[in-house]
């Protein structure tokens, strides 16, 4: 299998270098792709030194899959051209996301929906992954009616500049406004602002939930609303997720969907001050499923805390997992006869 990582020296690049290698992922030829001032430089993948190389190369190289994660605008003029030449493009940005046609996959809800043909496949946004996870067996079980969902998201999730300015600020220094990923300090701080604010005045990562969450489902009838924060957070996404069912429910069938979903860990014991936490969540690729109850305000109405790292389940692992699924499939690759 001869890979690309398109992106290899980003954070959630580096990333992905990093759960290839821990999946076991069967690469034969690798391939770092990164930005031209990159070029040339090395970089270290399953304790082998490789030179990373430029788009048109790649290109040129033909690899069965190229894993992008180098931002919207290198994303929409690349991929078709990685496609032209037969290569399978899994990107992480938000430039194919919900364009008709393009496929948006969490391999544990809807892998299904892939085909051979689909040589451009997105990977959904951090914070919809790890939801739609743990709303996909209730929402089978119980049909959402609703979504209402507050966001607790890692600064992570921003890039490399956040986590910078994130450790200036802690270190008693004031970032220059070139070294500020945030209008705001975010050291000690909750922002109330992730990516642009858009004419109906939420913000496009609000609204990636909405309309990626009912791409993926497959229901454009879920009404679904969001407030997104960014948080002094390293470790993972956290997520307030309240739902309303039109069908009733018991909390105990709840838990044990959830329990014997693919992916979810349950982590549900008040009374042992037991529930999922980012800290707790960093460096896995599960999804974490806590204090679940009922809400009492409503009919059918439930409440969860699902938590999980933004950079592996939510970026790097799910786009791995898709490529697995390609492969198992046999759809990318070769057989290697042993």
């Amino acid at each position: 299998m001869k890979v690309a990582v398109v992106g290899a020296t980003g954070l959630v690049g580096t990333v992905m270098m990093e759960v290839l290698e821990e999946r076991g992922f069967p690469v034969t030829e690798f391939l770092p792709v990164a930005s031209e001032r990159s070029v040339g430089k090395e970089i270290a993948f399953k304790g082998e030194k490789y030179q990373i190389i430029g788009l048109e190369e790649a290109v040129a190289q033909q690899p069965d899959v190229a894993i992008f994660s180098a931002g919207g605008s290198v994303s929409k003029e690349w991929a078709p051209k990685f496609a032209a030449a037969g290569t399978t493009v899994v990107d992480n940005s938000s430039a194919w996301r919900m364009e008709p046609g393009i496929k948006l996959v969490v391999p544990e809800v809807n892998a299904d929906v892939l085909t051979p043909e689909d040589k451009i496949i997105a990977n959904p946004n951090c914070s919809t992954i790890q939801m739609v996870v743990a709303l996909a067996p209730l929402h089978k079980a119980f049909r959402i009616k609703r979504l209402v969902v507050s966001t607790y998201q890692s600064i992570t999730g921003t890039g490399v500049k956040a986590v910078k300015q994130y450790n200036l600020e802690r270190k008693g220094f004031k970032p220059g406004q070139d070294e500020m990923a945030y209008y705001y300090q975010i050291f000690e701080n909750c922002i109330p602002h992730c990516d642009i604010f858009l004419e109906n005045d939420y913000t496009k990562e609000e609204m990636k939930l909405v309309n990626e969450t009912r791409k993926i489902m497959g229901d454009d009838s879920l009404r679904i609303t969001s407030t997104t924060v960014r948080v002094p957070v390293q470790g993972g996404h956290s997520e307030a997720v309240n739902i309303e069912f039109e069908k009733p429910f018991d909390i105990k069938q709840v838990k044990q969907l959830l329990s014997a979903a693919p992916g979810i860990i349950v982590q549900d014991d008040p009374a042992n001050k037991l529930y999922p936490m980012p800290l707790m969540a960093k460096n896995r690729d599960e999804v974490f499923v806590g204090r679940i109850r009922r809400d009492e305000s409503i009919e059918n109405g439930l409440n969860l805390w699902v938590v999980a790292d933004n950079l592996r389940k939510g970026a790097a692992t799910n786009a791995i997992q898709i490529a697995e699924y390609l492969a198992a499939k046999k759809w990318i690759g070769e057989l290697v006869q042993a």
